[in-house]
């Protein structure tokens, strides 16, 4: 595996939540620069063996909008 996703969304009590898309890799955390550590040390904690780590992190951020017409 060279990359590995997460999907980002924020909290509606506060801070942000972060899950792998394909794994069982799942974190929270306050802030961005929180999470974004958090992110990666979930991802070493998930795989032992360094060789078989994603090589990249991918994220992406999901927000929902709603709009009053």
């Amino acid at each position: 595996m060279t990359e590995i996703l997460f999907q980002v969304e924020e909290d509606p009590e506060g801070g942000f939540t972060a899950r792998a898309v394909g794994a069982s890799i799942f974190t929270e955390a306050d802030t961005l620069q929180q999470l974004r550590e958090r992110i990666c040390d979930a991802v070493k904690c998930h795989y032992d063996k360094p060789a078989d780590r994603p090589k990249l992190v991918r994220i992406h951020f999901v927000r929902d909008e709603v709009l009053a017409l």
